[in-house]
């Protein structure tokens, strides 16, 4: 079968932080002799031109700018990436871009600028309103500023913002995490991000594990911030993602939906459908800043063909993270394969209680929410 385009959107990467958080396992790195900001933005809109004959002809609809830290950019750097973009690529009118932000004064600060230079949407990274989590976590703001961040852009012209927010804090409690939950609640974001911390390997926490909730305690956290997020009018659209009416993020929707984008910057990852060649592709650029910006290298460190025996894998890694029913017809358009290629592992999984099934969509379950990897294997 012939492959469809998705949608298809931007992801850029700002490496740098004030300081690496133990428990982040992104590609960041800390600031040590000031950023190169100016030499970054040339190589990031040269890394840009290297891509575009990949997406000859295509809009994108939503940009996210992720880290990192992308707000230790001054607002006139991130006005200047978004300005080189345009030049470069049709975007449509109604274009989603998100910012990643500390809430820290100084950038807080700058927010106004951000917006001026073509930002629409914020996502603020609170975690925590309570300082001894602050510090365990390694985050350089207090309480005081992420409250401050988040009325902030409730003033200005902005289409949404997002706090971002972790639960199963070391030696937190149900009362810590809902109180966390709730104060979040009462600063009226559109779109919260409430999501379990994990211990990932090749982090400060992986070496020095702190001490983490039990799982019944985890399991009760969850289900009782459900019911308070609920209560409020947030309703669960992802996995970890929670949206007032109309307010998902539009670049994650894609993602989840197997859309195509383009990744640039350091360590960026990108997929890229290639219909003329019956291919999609995976694209990841040079993860360290130094080696990105050696001109001499390129910016690519690897392209992949995903082959159409891993493609169901992936489609459904993505497409079950989102609570939404999913279209039939989307499975065989983006990955190019018949229906009759996943019969015996949808069957499975309908048995199993995972998924239910009718003649247009698959809709996961609450049983298949909660064992997705068993889910997932199906399909390996």
């Amino acid at each position: 079968m012939a492959l469809q385009l998705p949608p298809l959107a931007l992801y850029i990467h700002i490496p740098w932080c004030i300081q690496k958080c133990p428990y982040c396992d992104f590609n960041s790195h800390a600031v040590k002799q000031g950023i190169p900001e100016q030499e970054y933005i040339a190589h990031v809109l040269a890394d840009l031109d290297q891509d575009l004959p990949l997406v000859k002809g295509r809009s994108i609809s939503s940009i996210f700018i992720g880290g990192g830290t992308p707000s230790v950019f001054s607002a006139s750097g991130i006005a200047q990436i978004l300005t080189g973009v345009k030049q470069r690529i049709h975007c449509t009118d109604d274009m989603e871009v998100t910012m990643e932000a500390n809430p820290g004064t100084v950038e807080a600060d700058r927010f106004a600028g951000y917006v001026a230079g073509g930002v629409t949407r914020f996502s603020i990274g609170v975690q925590s309103f309570q300082t001894a989590q602050l510090k365990a976590l390694g985050r350089i703001h207090d309480s005081a500023e992420a409250i401050r961040a988040a009325k902030l852009a409730q003033q200005l012209p902005l289409k949404s913002f997002n706090l971002d927010l972790m639960h199963g804090l070391p030696q937190q409690d149900i009362a810590g995490a809902l109180a966390d939950l709730q104060q979040a609640i009462g600063l009226n974001p559109p779109h919260l991000s409430w999501y379990q911390l994990t211990i990932e390997p090749n982090t400060a926490f992986a070496s020095r594990p702190p001490v983490l909730p039990p799982d019944d305690t985890l399991w009760d956290i969850q289900q009782q911030g459900l019911a308070l997020l609920q209560q409020h009018g947030y309703q669960q659209y992802e996995i970890s993602a929670y949206a007032r009416a109309g307010q998902q993020c539009r670049h994650n929707l894609n993602y989840w939906r197997y859309g195509d984008y383009l990744g640039i910057g350091c360590g960026a990852h990108g997929k890229i459908t290639l219909p003329s060649r019956n291919s999609i592709l995976r694209t990841v650029k040079i993860k360290h800043p130094k080696g990105y910006m050696d001109i001499s290298r390129g910016y690519t460190d690897s392209r992949e063909q995903v082959e159409p025996d891993d493609r169901p894998f992936e489609f459904f890694m993505n497409r079950f993270r989102l609570l939404e029913p999913c279209p039939k017809a989307d499975f065989s358009a983006y990955t190019g394969l018949p229906l009759s290629h996943i019969d015996k592992a949808i069957t499975e999984a309908a048995q199993k209680g995972l998924l239910t099934v009718s003649d247009s969509h698959w809709q996961i379950t609450d049983k298949g929410a909660r064992y997705l990897n068993d889910l997932l294997t199906l399909f390996i």
